[in-house]
């Protein structure tokens, strides 16, 4: 759990920062640096998605798992919880929820969360999650002077994820096999790319209920398991 309280504290402090200087930036470089951000956001997430070995398993995988993320209504929840510590916290911020949902996400659902709680929890190796925790860091502090402290709040959020990740890792190693992880990470780009286009504004998109696919390729496998042993 080291490695995801690093990140945790990374995504807090580079929030903060960020927070504080968001009243020295004026809008059209606000504008111009989301933009620049959201392009960033598309390249990574199809840098990650085009390493997918099978396109039949990241077809499949974001089919049934919006079916899922839909039927569970996870972007209206997650929305909610914004809503909730913009209520709290937030009131004099407009973009609380956005800040704490889009980042949240961008945090969460990219090979380096993936394959760095892997790690920790099957070999105690925290490098990739010191590595995303820099990386995080920065990239807090640019979505803060943008959409304000709603950003420092999804470090929570990442850190319940990486966390039970890396608890659940220790009970999944025969599993966790390196293409299940690398058709994990795919689906989680596919993901990021979605991000990045709603961040353009381009399409909204409702990618928290596109989470459960990220780990339909683990299911698969292990469906596949039972099949041939019977």
């Amino acid at each position: 759990m080291i490695g995801t309280i690093v990140n945790f504290l990374a995504i807090l402090l580079g929030g903060i920062i960020g927070v504080s200087i968001k009243e020295g930036l004026k809008e059209n470089y606000k504008e111009i640096i989301m933009d620049s951000l959201a392009l960033i956001v598309i390249v990574i997430g199809l840098t990650s998605a085009l390493k997918s070995e099978s396109i039949l398993t990241m077809i499949f995988s974001l089919i049934i798992g919006v079916i899922i993320g839909e039927s569970l209504k996870i972007d209206k929840k997650l929305n909610k919880i914004g809503e909730f510590l913009e209520r709290k916290f937030g009131r004099s911020d407009s973009n609380f929820s956005k800040g704490f949902v889009t980042t949240s996400l961008i945090f969460c659902v990219g090979a380096m969360a993936i394959v760095g709680s892997l790690e920790s929890g099957l070999t105690g190796n925290h490098n990739t999650l010191y590595a995303k925790s820099v990386i995080d860091g920065i990239t807090s502090i640019v979505f803060a002077s943008t959409l304000g402290i709603g950003v420092a709040f999804s470090s929570f959020a990442v850190f319940l994820y990486q966390g039970t990740i890396t608890i659940l890792a220790s009970f999944l190693t025969d599993f966790l096999i390196d293409s299940v992880v690398l058709e994990m990470s795919a689906v989680g780009g596919i993901l990021i790319s979605a991000i990045g286009i709603n961040i353009l504004g381009l399409k909204e998109i409702k990618v928290s209920n596109m989470l459960p696919a990220i780990f339909l390729p683990l299911v698969f496998y292990i469906v596949k398991l039972i099949y041939l042993s019977i």
